[in-house]
Protein backbone atom coordinates (compact mmCIF):
# COMPACT_ATOMS: atom_id res chain seq x y z
CA UNK A 1 0.00 0.00 0.00
CA UNK A 2 1.38 3.36 -1.03
CA UNK A 3 2.05 5.94 1.70
CA UNK A 4 1.31 9.10 -0.28
CA UNK A 5 2.00 11.54 2.54
CA UNK A 6 5.23 9.82 3.53
CA UNK A 7 6.33 9.55 -0.11
CA UNK A 8 5.62 13.22 -0.74
CA UNK A 9 7.51 14.30 2.38
CA UNK A 10 10.53 12.09 1.64
CA UNK A 11 10.79 13.28 -1.97
CA UNK A 12 10.58 16.92 -0.93
CA UNK A 13 13.16 16.58 1.83
CA UNK A 14 15.63 14.71 -0.37
CA UNK A 15 15.19 17.28 -3.16
CA UNK A 16 15.78 20.17 -0.77
CA UNK A 17 18.89 18.48 0.65
CA UNK A 18 20.64 18.48 -2.74
CA UNK A 19 22.59 21.36 -4.19
CA UNK A 20 22.60 22.06 -7.93
CA UNK A 21 26.31 21.22 -8.16
CA UNK A 22 25.60 17.80 -6.61
CA UNK A 23 23.78 16.75 -9.78
CA UNK A 24 25.71 18.69 -12.40
CA UNK A 25 23.27 21.62 -12.56
CA UNK A 26 24.77 25.10 -12.69
CA UNK A 27 23.36 27.11 -9.79
CA UNK A 28 23.73 30.50 -11.43
CA UNK A 29 22.83 33.45 -9.24
CA UNK A 30 20.22 33.66 -6.51
CA UNK A 31 17.65 30.87 -6.22
CA UNK A 32 14.30 31.00 -4.49
CA UNK A 33 14.03 27.22 -4.10
CA UNK A 34 15.82 25.38 -1.30
CA UNK A 35 18.02 22.75 -2.89
CA UNK A 36 16.94 21.57 -6.34
CA UNK A 37 13.83 22.74 -8.13
CA UNK A 38 11.22 20.20 -9.16
CA UNK A 39 11.92 20.85 -12.82
CA UNK A 40 15.58 19.94 -12.21
CA UNK A 41 14.74 16.60 -10.62
CA UNK A 42 12.00 15.43 -12.98
CA UNK A 43 14.01 15.23 -16.25
CA UNK A 44 16.77 13.27 -14.54
CA UNK A 45 14.15 10.77 -13.36
CA UNK A 46 12.62 10.51 -16.84
CA UNK A 47 9.26 11.99 -15.84
CA UNK A 48 7.47 15.28 -16.43
CA UNK A 49 7.69 18.15 -13.97
CA UNK A 50 3.90 18.05 -13.56
CA UNK A 51 3.97 14.35 -12.68
CA UNK A 52 6.72 14.92 -10.13
CA UNK A 53 4.86 17.88 -8.62
CA UNK A 54 1.78 15.71 -8.08
CA UNK A 55 3.89 13.15 -6.22
CA UNK A 56 5.22 15.83 -3.88
CA UNK A 57 1.64 17.01 -3.37
CA UNK A 58 0.55 13.48 -2.32
CA UNK A 59 -1.76 13.03 -5.29
CA UNK A 60 -1.84 11.54 -8.76
CA UNK A 61 -1.31 8.02 -10.07
CA UNK A 62 0.62 5.34 -8.24
CA UNK A 63 4.25 5.52 -9.51
CA UNK A 64 5.63 2.38 -11.13
CA UNK A 65 8.80 0.62 -10.03
CA UNK A 66 10.60 2.14 -13.04
CA UNK A 67 9.57 5.65 -11.97
CA UNK A 68 10.70 5.02 -8.39
CA UNK A 69 14.05 3.68 -9.62
CA UNK A 70 14.46 6.81 -11.74
CA UNK A 71 13.67 9.04 -8.79
CA UNK A 72 16.19 7.19 -6.62
CA UNK A 73 18.90 7.93 -9.19
CA UNK A 74 17.82 11.55 -9.69
CA UNK A 75 17.83 12.22 -5.94
CA UNK A 76 21.17 10.43 -5.44
CA UNK A 77 19.79 7.99 -2.88
CA UNK A 78 21.98 5.33 -1.35
CA UNK A 79 20.70 1.73 -1.19
CA UNK A 80 18.96 2.11 2.18
CA UNK A 81 17.22 5.31 1.07
CA UNK A 82 16.26 3.69 -2.23
CA UNK A 83 14.67 0.73 -0.44
CA UNK A 84 12.75 3.13 1.82
CA UNK A 85 11.48 5.00 -1.24
CA UNK A 86 10.27 1.75 -2.82
CA UNK A 87 8.36 0.82 0.35
CA UNK A 88 6.75 4.27 0.62
CA UNK A 89 5.54 3.83 -2.98
CA UNK A 90 4.04 0.44 -2.15
CA UNK A 91 6.69 -1.65 -3.91
CA UNK A 92 9.03 -4.36 -2.70
CA UNK A 93 12.66 -3.15 -2.94
CA UNK A 94 14.61 -4.94 -5.68
CA UNK A 95 16.70 -7.81 -4.35
CA UNK A 96 17.47 -9.86 -7.47
CA UNK A 97 18.36 -9.28 -11.08
CA UNK A 98 20.37 -6.33 -12.41
CA UNK A 99 21.04 -3.51 -9.96
CA UNK A 100 19.43 -0.58 -11.75
CA UNK A 101 20.26 1.62 -8.79
CA UNK A 102 23.38 3.63 -9.52
CA UNK A 103 25.56 4.64 -6.58
CA UNK A 104 25.72 8.42 -6.01
CA UNK A 105 29.52 8.33 -6.31
CA UNK A 106 29.31 6.73 -9.76
CA UNK A 107 26.85 9.38 -10.90
CA UNK A 108 29.15 12.09 -9.59
CA UNK A 109 32.07 10.59 -11.49
CA UNK A 110 30.16 10.59 -14.76
CA UNK A 111 28.89 14.14 -14.25
CA UNK A 112 32.44 15.43 -13.77
CA UNK A 113 33.55 14.14 -17.18
CA UNK A 114 32.39 17.32 -18.87
CA UNK A 115 34.42 16.88 -22.07
CA UNK A 116 33.70 13.15 -22.60
CA UNK A 117 30.27 11.76 -23.57
CA UNK A 118 29.56 9.18 -20.85
CA UNK A 119 26.57 7.09 -19.86
CA UNK A 120 25.68 4.36 -17.39
CA UNK A 121 23.93 1.22 -18.65
CA UNK A 122 22.50 -1.99 -17.23
CA UNK A 123 23.75 -5.34 -18.49
CA UNK A 124 20.61 -5.63 -20.64
CA UNK A 125 21.39 -2.40 -22.49
CA UNK A 126 19.11 -0.05 -20.55
CA UNK A 127 20.51 3.48 -20.39
CA UNK A 128 20.23 4.55 -16.77
CA UNK A 129 22.01 7.90 -16.97
CA UNK A 130 23.72 10.20 -19.48
CA UNK A 131 25.91 13.18 -18.78
CA UNK A 132 25.13 16.39 -20.65
CA UNK A 133 27.63 15.83 -23.45
CA UNK A 134 26.35 12.30 -24.05
CA UNK A 135 22.84 13.70 -24.48
CA UNK A 136 24.13 16.38 -26.83
CA UNK A 137 26.17 13.92 -28.89
CA UNK A 138 23.87 10.89 -29.00
CA UNK A 139 20.48 12.38 -28.18
CA UNK A 140 18.32 11.53 -25.14
CA UNK A 141 18.50 7.75 -24.69
CA UNK A 142 17.00 7.17 -21.26
CA UNK A 143 13.37 6.02 -21.05
CA UNK A 144 10.74 8.71 -21.26
CA UNK A 145 7.07 8.77 -20.21
CA UNK A 146 4.66 8.04 -23.05
CA UNK A 147 7.12 5.97 -25.05
CA UNK A 148 5.41 3.28 -27.11
CA UNK A 149 8.40 0.95 -26.80
CA UNK A 150 8.10 -2.18 -24.66
CA UNK A 151 11.55 -1.33 -23.30
CA UNK A 152 11.99 2.48 -23.38
CA UNK A 153 15.58 3.57 -22.99
CA UNK A 154 17.01 0.17 -23.94
CA UNK A 155 19.72 0.44 -26.61
CA UNK A 156 19.53 -3.18 -27.75
CA UNK A 157 15.75 -3.27 -28.04
CA UNK A 158 15.69 0.05 -29.89
CA UNK A 159 18.45 -1.06 -32.28
CA UNK A 160 16.50 -4.08 -33.48
CA UNK A 161 12.95 -2.72 -33.33
CA UNK A 162 13.14 1.03 -34.03
CA UNK A 163 14.84 1.77 -37.39
CA UNK A 164 15.21 5.48 -36.60
CA UNK A 165 17.72 4.58 -33.90
CA UNK A 166 20.27 3.60 -36.54
CA UNK A 167 20.32 6.91 -38.38
CA UNK A 168 23.02 8.27 -36.07
CA UNK A 169 25.47 5.67 -37.44
CA UNK A 170 26.77 5.14 -41.01
CA UNK A 171 24.77 2.38 -42.71
CA UNK A 172 27.89 0.35 -43.51
CA UNK A 173 28.55 0.06 -39.75
CA UNK A 174 25.13 -1.38 -38.90
CA UNK A 175 26.10 -5.09 -39.24
CA UNK A 176 29.02 -4.55 -36.83
CA UNK A 177 26.79 -2.91 -34.23
CA UNK A 178 24.13 -5.62 -34.57
CA UNK A 179 26.65 -8.40 -34.05
CA UNK A 180 28.25 -6.64 -31.07
CA UNK A 181 24.88 -6.15 -29.37
CA UNK A 182 23.96 -9.81 -29.77
CA UNK A 183 27.34 -11.16 -28.64
CA UNK A 184 27.26 -8.99 -25.51
CA UNK A 185 23.67 -10.00 -24.74
CA UNK A 186 24.65 -13.66 -25.12
CA UNK A 187 27.34 -13.10 -22.48
CA UNK A 188 24.78 -11.50 -20.15
CA UNK A 189 22.42 -14.43 -20.69
CA UNK A 190 25.16 -16.92 -19.86
CA UNK A 191 26.14 -15.03 -16.72
CA UNK A 192 22.66 -14.37 -15.31
CA UNK A 193 20.37 -17.09 -16.77
CA UNK A 194 17.21 -15.64 -15.20
CA UNK A 195 13.64 -14.99 -16.26
CA UNK A 196 14.07 -11.32 -17.10
CA UNK A 197 16.88 -12.03 -19.56
CA UNK A 198 15.00 -14.96 -21.08
CA UNK A 199 11.85 -12.87 -21.61
CA UNK A 200 13.87 -10.03 -23.15
CA UNK A 201 15.57 -12.39 -25.61
CA UNK A 202 12.31 -14.17 -26.47
CA UNK A 203 10.72 -10.81 -27.24
CA UNK A 204 13.56 -9.80 -29.54
CA UNK A 205 13.51 -13.14 -31.38
CA UNK A 206 9.77 -12.74 -32.00
CA UNK A 207 10.12 -9.11 -33.09
CA UNK A 208 13.32 -8.99 -35.17
CA UNK A 209 14.35 -11.54 -37.79
CA UNK A 210 17.84 -10.02 -37.84
CA UNK A 211 18.23 -10.54 -34.11
CA UNK A 212 16.89 -14.10 -34.38
CA UNK A 213 19.40 -14.96 -37.10
CA UNK A 214 22.34 -13.53 -35.16
CA UNK A 215 21.23 -15.05 -31.86
CA UNK A 216 21.17 -18.55 -33.30
CA UNK A 217 24.77 -18.16 -34.49
CA UNK A 218 25.67 -18.48 -30.77
CA UNK A 219 28.53 -15.97 -30.80
CA UNK A 220 29.46 -14.58 -27.39
CA UNK A 221 31.74 -11.71 -26.37
CA UNK A 222 31.57 -9.17 -23.56
CA UNK A 223 31.90 -5.69 -25.01
CA UNK A 224 34.84 -3.96 -23.31
CA UNK A 225 36.03 -1.72 -26.14
CA UNK A 226 34.67 -0.60 -29.47
CA UNK A 227 35.05 2.09 -32.10
CA UNK A 228 32.02 4.03 -33.21
CA UNK A 229 31.33 6.56 -35.92
CA UNK A 230 28.47 8.85 -34.94
CA UNK A 231 26.68 11.02 -37.49
CA UNK A 232 25.59 14.19 -35.71
CA UNK A 233 23.16 16.60 -37.44
CA UNK A 234 25.15 19.66 -36.36
CA UNK A 235 28.81 18.66 -36.76
CA UNK A 236 28.76 15.60 -39.02
CA UNK A 237 30.80 12.43 -38.56
CA UNK A 238 32.53 11.94 -35.18
CA UNK A 239 35.12 9.15 -34.73
CA UNK A 240 35.07 7.79 -31.18
CA UNK A 241 36.71 5.11 -29.07
CA UNK A 242 34.15 3.48 -26.82
CA UNK A 243 35.55 2.31 -23.48
CA UNK A 244 33.31 0.10 -21.34
CA UNK A 245 34.11 -0.08 -17.63
CA UNK A 246 32.32 -3.11 -16.21
CA UNK A 247 31.06 -3.55 -12.66
CA UNK A 248 30.03 -7.22 -12.79
CA UNK A 249 28.92 -7.37 -9.18
CA UNK A 250 26.16 -4.86 -9.85
CA UNK A 251 25.40 -5.55 -13.51
CA UNK A 252 26.16 -1.95 -14.44
CA UNK A 253 28.70 -0.50 -16.87
CA UNK A 254 30.07 2.97 -17.50
CA UNK A 255 30.44 3.71 -21.22
CA UNK A 256 32.72 6.59 -22.17
CA UNK A 257 33.31 7.89 -25.70
CA UNK A 258 36.77 9.34 -26.32
CA UNK A 259 37.85 11.17 -29.50
CA UNK A 260 40.11 9.12 -31.75
CA UNK A 261 43.51 10.74 -32.14
CA UNK A 262 44.32 12.00 -35.61
CA UNK A 263 40.69 12.97 -36.29
CA UNK A 264 38.73 16.15 -35.71
CA UNK A 265 36.55 14.42 -33.10
CA UNK A 266 37.96 16.39 -30.16
CA UNK A 267 37.15 19.73 -31.81
CA UNK A 268 33.63 18.53 -32.66
CA UNK A 269 32.98 17.34 -29.10
CA UNK A 270 34.16 20.68 -27.76
CA UNK A 271 31.78 22.46 -30.15
CA UNK A 272 28.92 20.24 -29.00
CA UNK A 273 29.78 20.94 -25.38
CA UNK A 274 29.38 24.65 -26.12
CA UNK A 275 26.21 24.17 -28.17
CA UNK A 276 24.50 22.17 -25.44
CA UNK A 277 21.36 20.10 -25.81
CA UNK A 278 19.31 22.63 -27.79
CA UNK A 279 19.64 20.82 -31.17
CA UNK A 280 17.71 17.89 -29.68
CA UNK A 281 14.80 19.93 -28.34
CA UNK A 282 12.59 18.84 -31.23
CA UNK A 283 13.10 15.16 -30.36
CA UNK A 284 12.00 15.36 -26.74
Amino acid sequence: MIDRVGLADFLRRRREALRPEDVGVLGGGRRRAVGLRRDEVAPQAGISSDYYARLEQARGANPSEAVIAGLARALRLDVDQRDHLFRLAGHVPPVTGPARHVRPGLLQLVEHLHDVPTMICSDLGEVLFQNTLATTTLGPLTGRPGSSSRHPGNLIWAWFTEPATRTMFPKEDWPLHSAAHVRDLRATSSRRNDGEVAAFITGLIATSSEFSRLWHQHDVKVRRFDQKRVVHPEVGLIDLNCEVILTPDSGISVVAFFPIQGTDARDKLELLRVIGVQPFSSRV
